[in-house]
């Protein structure tokens, strides 16, 4: 009997101990992890000018999605198509955001505190919500809707609240959240509680800047299905923008954006490729361009003998791959159909 006392006992400090020292790595990693993500903030924070400002633990995990404007690539330029939405966006949000003091007095003319951009995918929306903060010189929060959410009780609703006072701190700005309706969609009897509770207190805390005339913070959000956001939230996105598939005319204008730098013949039909390309958005004629592109540098790698991984190439210069023809793109469009409707279905 004592024998099997002396197995049991020691079969539990193993089990204790190996427990204890599981929990400790645990521990180690995500102590590691919280520095990793507050030294990126804070390098972050210094470069763009603000070192001075002093941040919660809640809000340094969130700085490190922080953009600085002046780092930002996308212009408009870079966007095809979409001039009319564009031209709106420049009056509703940048104008009053750039020029605050012409509109100080008119709440009719103020930059709304809510902006919706919803429309198929891949039709440039991130692009846009980028373009807009770097014109409109605001930082720019990308906000990951993983990084709102904790298992711990409480702790998602002190995140909500941090969202905005770092908001606040790093005016002006703008927090961007992508597929807003998987965070945000709408309410029903079965959402969890803290789901609930989030949600409240995230319209209690927007609604703060909408009372505030002085506050300089844009919650602008991206949806593929607006008709799954809670129509609370679409209430505060007074401003709505469709970014919907490109026409034929803005197919060709995005197709000659694509291929501005790019060997291509010179009598290459971009009419007659906006033609084939109907129903097609602007990631899906990027990556037509692509599949086409790639089909000269496999043709010329067809000549040449080199080892399967590609490893030397170093003869191989941008003289050797011919010129993407009409013929090459017509061909990408074919392949990539069957491709965007696997994707779509």
């Amino acid at each position: 009997a004592d024998n099997l006392l002396q197995k049991i006992g020691l079969k539990g400090v193993k089990i204790f101990a190996k427990n204890w020292l599981f929990a400790g790595h645990r521990r180690c990693t995500t102590q590691v992890c919280r520095l990793s993500i507050f030294y990126r903030a804070d390098n972050l924070l210094q470069k763009i000018g603000l070192k001075g400002v002093k941040l919660t633990e809640h809000e340094l995990s969130l700085a490190s999605t922080l953009v600085d404007p002046l780092t930002i690539s996308v212009n408009w330029s870079d966007i095809g198509g979409l001039d009319s939405v564009i031209k709106d966006l420049k009056e509703t949000v940048i104008l009053p955001m750039r020029q605050k003091s012409l509109f100080r007095k008119s709440h009719l003319l103020s930059a709304p505190k809510g902006v919706l951009l919803y429309g198929p995918p891949g039709c440039g929306k991130t692009m846009i919500a980028k373009a807009t903060a770097k014109t409109a010189g605001c930082r720019f929060i990308n906000v990951q809707v993983s990084s709102l959410t904790d298992k711990w009780y409480g702790e998602s609703q002190k995140l909500a609240a941090a969202l905005f006072t770092l908001a606040r701190k790093l005016a002006p700005c703008i927090v961007f959240i992508d597929e807003i309706d998987s965070f945000l969609r709408n309410r029903s009897l079965h959402d969890h509680e803290v789901t609930a509770m989030v949600k409240a207190q995230f319209m209690n805390l927007w609604d703060g800047l909408e009372t505030d005339d002085n506050s300089q913070v844009m919650i602008m959000g991206a949806t593929n299905r607006p008709e799954d956001v809670d129509k609370a939230i679409l209430r505060r996105m007074v401003a709505t923008f469709h970014i919907g598939l490109p026409n034929a005319s803005q197919r060709e204008a995005i197709l000659r954006l694509i291929l501005e730098k790019e060997k291509i013949e010179d009598d290459l039909d971009y009419s007659h490729i906006a033609t084939l390309t109907e129903s097609c958005s602007g990631s899906d004629l990027k990556e037509i361009c692509r599949h086409a592109a790639m089909t000269c540098v496999r043709e010329y790698l067809a000549t040449i003998e080199c080892d399967d991984d590609y490893g030397d190439l170093s003869k191989v210069t941008e003289d050797n791959i011919r010129r993407i023809s009409t013929k090459d793109v017509e061909n990408s469009v074919q392949k990539c159909r069957l491709q965007f409707m696997h994707h779509k279905s």
